[in-house]
């Protein structure tokens, strides 16, 4: 049996921080003693922390096309956004792939489907450090969302999938002047051009949304995949969220609607760089507020990979009667429960040895070593 101690170690339970040794036989957590260890790897007094579980990233997306019109090929696309993944922290991640198209953009239809099979290509010739995962971003309101999601009917890499729609006056775009922000003048459209870009926004919103809502979330009961709702803003938004069996309520963009989700039993997910930031970049809720108010349960590093790491050393910091395990919770723990994955997220005997070694006694923190499943990885 192949076993690696690792000693001398700061090590983050789910409760407590503890001087210690962990024990890893055939990259299992073994054993954990506390006090000091002579043999091992010394960690000279740093942390062991789990590894992250990152269940909402756009990132793979933004190595695949780095600028309007261009697309990279695809492996190394996926490579060079496993690389960055890894050596924050991440040792599982769901990679979002977005499905349905509009005249806003998007892919084709297939495209994420091979972009699904690069990945498992990938894993099989042993290119990648994390665990890789399915997240499908399901764009409600798009005409064609229920076609791209045939294509993966039959994977068994798809856990989560996630309801959004982006239409104006709603959800994340509450309000006027934030979707002015994004759709008129970064694209240059004229005052007639967008009210004819809104019209139509709207339109299909209202044809489709309902509907296709109501025929994933029942796909996903049937497969046992776990739903998110997006941008919930209202109370009738987590009405509905709650009809449709959602577990996972992400960037509820009002108090309102995360306070409604929490007491609902769903765990709310806020980004990690709104925490890094101190503000939401869309001009919704701080997540900062929500972490006071007891109830942010998950954080996502979004667009920023390292954020997952850094954003829970800040919460402890910043937020009182939240500890660096109840912080650390919220990138390992709480978002391995929610899609149903037991065997990580935690320092415990018998579970995955997916493990991260930190560096930090204030300020940003590094990282020094990654394994997963015992096997170091960066």
């Amino acid at each position: 049996m192949a076993e690696h101690v690792l000693s001398n170690a700061r090590i983050v339970l789910s409760d407590d921080v503890i001087q210690g040794s962990v024990l890893i036989r055939d990259g299992v957590i073994a054993d954990i003693s506390e006090g000091a260890s002579q043999t091992g790897e010394d960690l000279e007094g740093d942390y062991l922390i789990p590894g992250l579980v990152e269940l909402h990233t756009d990132h793979l997306e933004q190595h695949y096309s780095p600028r309007p019109g261009v697309t990279w090929d695809k492996i190394a696309a996926i490579q060079a956004h496993d690389a960055q993944v890894a050596s924050s922290g991440i040792t599982t991640v769901f990679d979002c792939l977005r499905l349905g198209s509009d005249e806003d953009g998007g892919f084709e239809r297939g495209e994420m489907r091979d972009m699904a099979d690069a990945i498992e290509k990938a894993k099989g010739e042993d290119r990648l450090r994390s665990d890789h995962l399915l997240h499908l971003r399901c764009e409600v309101a798009s005409a064609d969302v229920l076609e791209h999601f045939e294509d993966f009917e039959n994977d068994p890499h798809v856990r989560l999938i996630s309801l959004m729609d982006h239409s104006p006056g709603q959800r994340q775009f509450q309000t006027m002047d934030q979707y002015i922000m994004f759709y008129q003048k970064k694209r240059g459209l004229s005052d007639e051009a967008f009210r004819a870009f809104v019209d139509r926004r709207v339109s299909a919103s209202g044809k489709y949304s309902g509907k296709h809502r109501d025929y994933l979330s029942a796909r996903c009961a049937e497969r046992g995949i776990t739903v998110a709702s997006h941008d919930d803003a209202t109370e009738a938004h987590v009405e509905e969220a709650i009809g449709h069996g959602v577990r996972l309520a992400e960037f509820p963009t009002s108090v309102e609607a995360a306070k409604a989700s929490h007491t609902a039993g769903m765990s709310v997910l806020m980004g990690a760089p709104n925490i890094v930031r101190g503000k939401s970049h869309s001009g919704n809720i701080a997540a900062r507020d929500l972490a006071e108010l007891g109830v942010l349960d998950v954080l996502s590093s979004d667009y920023v990979p390292f954020s997952l790491l850094y954003a829970p050393f800040l919460l402890a910091d910043q937020v009182d009667g939240i500890t660096l395990p109840k912080a650390l919770a919220m990138v390992t723990a709480t978002p391995a429960k929610t899609v149903g994955l037991t065997d990580r997220g935690s320092i415990a005997e018998g579970l995955r040895a997916d493990l991260v070694r930190v560096r930090r006694e204030s300020g940003v923190p590094v990282v020094r070593s990654v394994w997963r499943q015992g096997k170091r990885v960066a």
